[in-house]
C-alpha cells in the first residue's frame, strides 16, 4: 500500500508540474509579445499583420487626381474621409475634411492610419494645401502617410509621401495625432496649425516603422496626458515653429530615432502621468521595449532653440543609450526643484541594466541645473566653443561622469560635483570656478 501511495503521490506531482509548465509558457509568451503601455504613446498591442488589415473610405483616390475645394467627410467606425493609394500623384486644395466615428479597430489606427481622417499608402504622393481638417473620434489621426511596413526596421517601405502646407488641423479625442507617419512613410509640413485634445494624441506623431517627418513654421499644440508635442520613432526635424504640450512631455524619442529642432519655442508643462511614467519631464529619450522602435541611440538636437520647462526635469534619460547636442539655445526650467538632466533607471527594461549612457555636447551654450547620474548610468560631458554650465554634477556620487572642457568653456559650482575623469584644455583649471564647494575626480579633491 505504501508503495502504490507513493507512486500515485509521484504521479500527481508530475502532472501538476507538467499543467503549471504549461501555464508558465503561456504566461512569458504572453508578456514577451505584449506591448504594455509605452508611458506616452498610447497603443497597447503588436497590431495586426498587414494582410490582415483593411481598409475602407468615404472618398478613394487610385489614380492621378487633383481636387479644388469640396468637403468630404466620414462618420462610419474604421473608414478614412480620404483614402489615397497607389503609385500615384494627387493634389487637394481648398478642402474641409470631418471624421466621427470611433475605431473598434485598435493599433490598426496607430500603425495602419485605418480611421484616420486622410491618408496616404502603396507609393501614393499626396500634396495637401489650404486644408482644414478635423476629426472627433477615437483612434482618429489627422493626416497619415503609411510607408507600407508596419515593422520595426521598415525594410519593405515602399514610400508613402505626404506635402501638406497652410492647413489646420484639430483632433479631439484619444489616439488621435495631427501629422503621423508609421512603416517608413514620408511626411512634410509648412506652415500648419494643429491642436490635439486626447490622451496619446501628439501633435507631430510617429509609430512602429517609422519614417522621416519635416516640419518648417506653425503652431503645434498638445492639451492631453501623454500627448507631447513631438512623439518619435522616426527621424524627425522641426523649424520656425512653436511647440506647446500643456499636460504631457514636450518632445519625446524612442530608441534609435531623433529628433533635430532649430529656431523652435518649446514650452511644456508635464503635470500628468500617463502609463509607466513616473517623473515629470520635458524632453524624454527612452526605449519602451515594446518592438515599437529598434534599439540604439537616441539622438536630439536644439539649435538656437528657447527650451520651456515649467513642471519637472528639462532631460531625461533611461532605458537607452542617448546623445544631446545643445547650440545656442536659451534653456529656462520654472520649477525649482527641476534638474537641467537626470540619467537613471525607470520602469522600463530589465532591473539593473536599464540605467542610461549619455553623451552631452554643449557648444556656444549656456545651462543652469543639477545633473544626476544614478549608479548604473553614465554621462560623457562636452563643453566646447564658449560654453557654460552653472550646477551641481552627479551629487551623490552614485554614476560614472566623464567631464571635458575646452579653453574657452567654464562651469560654476553649486553643490559638489564628482566626475571620474576630467580632460581640460586650460591646465591651470582656471575656469572651473568651485564657488567654495568641492569637485572630485575619480575621488580625489582638485585643488
Amino acid at each position: 500500500m505504501k508503495d502504490k501511495k507513493t507512486l500515485l503521490s509521484i504521479g500527481i506531482i508530475i502532472v501538476l508540474t507538467v499543467i503549471l509548465g504549461v501555464l508558465w509558457f503561456f504566461i512569458v509568451h504572453a508578456v514577451n509579445n505584449s506591448k504594455g503601455s509605452p508611458g506616452v504613446n498610447g497603443s497597447m498591442s503588436p497590431g495586426n499583420n498587414l494582410s490582415s488589415v483593411s481598409y475602407s473610405s468615404a472618398k478613394e483616390i487610385t489614380s492621378d487626381e487633383d481636387i479644388t475645394g469640396g468637403s468630404y467627410s466620414s462618420t462610419s467606425s474604421n473608414q478614412n474621409a480620404i483614402l489615397v493609394s497607389g503609385n500615384l500623384r494627387s493634389n487637394l486644395s481648398d478642402i474641409t475634411v470631418a471624421k466621427t466615428g470611433d475605431s473598434d479597430d485598435g493599433d490598426n489606427t496607430s500603425f495602419y492610419g485605418t480611421n484616420s481622417a486622410i491618408v496616404a499608402k502603396s507609393r501614393a504622393n499626396l500634396t495637401i494645401k489650404n486644408a482644414k481638417i478635423t476629426t472627433d473620434a477615437n483612434g482618429a489621426n489627422g493626416v497619415f502617410s503609411f510607408g507600407g511596413s508596419a515593422t520595426t526596421n521598415n525594410s519593405t517601405s515602399d514610400g508613402a509621401t505626404i506635402n501638406i502646407s497652410d492647413s489646420t488641423i484639430t483632433t479631439n479625442k484619444n489616439n488621435s495625432g495631427g501629422i503621423m507617419i508609421t512603416g517608413g512613410g514620408t511626411m512634410s509640413a509648412e506652415n500648419l496649425t494643429i491642436t490635439t485634445a486626447g490622451t496619446s494624441s501628439a501633435a507631430i506623431r510617429s509609430d512602429r516603422g517609422g519614417g522621416t517627418v519635416t516640419v518648417d513654421k506653425g503652431t503645434y499644440k498638445t492639451t492631453g496626458k501623454g500627448s507631447p508635442a513631438i512623439y518619435s520613432t522616426a527621424d524627425i526635424t522641426v523649424k520656425n515653429a512653436t511647440l506647446t504640450a500643456t499636460a504631457s512631455e514636450g518632445v519625446v524619442i524612442e530608441g534609435k530615432n531623433s529628433v533635430t529642432l532649430e529656431n523652435v519655442d518649446l514650452t511644456d508643462t508635464n503635470n500628468t502621468l500617463n502609463g509607466q511614467s513616473t517623473t515629470y519631464k520635458n524632453i524624454f529619450l527612452y526605449q519602451s521595449m515594446s518592438g515599437d522602435a529598434a534599439s540604439g541611440k537616441a539622438v536630439f538636437t536644439a539649435k538656437s532653440s528657447t527650451i520651456t520647462t515649467n513642471k519637472g526635469d528639462s532631460f531625461y534619460v533611461t532605458n537607452t543609450t542617448a546623445e544631446i547636442n545643445l547650440d545656442n539655445n536659451t534653456i529656462v526650467n520654472r520649477d525649482d526643484t527641476g534638474n537641467l538632466l537626470r540619467i537613471q533607471t525607470d520602469s522600463w527594461g530589465k532591473s539593473g541594466s536599464n540605467g542610461g549612457t549619455v553623451i552631452l555636447n554643449m557648444a556656444n551654450q549656456k545651462a543652469a541645473g543639477n545633473i544626476v547620474v544614478d549608479s548604473i548610468s553614465k554621462l560623457t560631458m562636452n563643453l566646447t566653443n564658449g560654453s557654460s554650465f552653472t550646477g551641481a554634477i552627479n551629487g551623490d556620487n552614485a554614476g560614472e561622469v566623464e567631464l571635458v572642457l575646452d579653453d574657452s568653456s567654464s562651469i560654476t559650482l553649486t553643490g559638489d560635483t564628482y566626475v571620474k575623469s576630467l580632460t581640460n584644455a586650460d591646465t591651470s583649471n582656471s575656469n572651473i570656478h568651485t564657488n567654495n564647494y568641492k569637485l572630485y575626480v575619480n575621488g580625489t579633491l582638485l585643488k
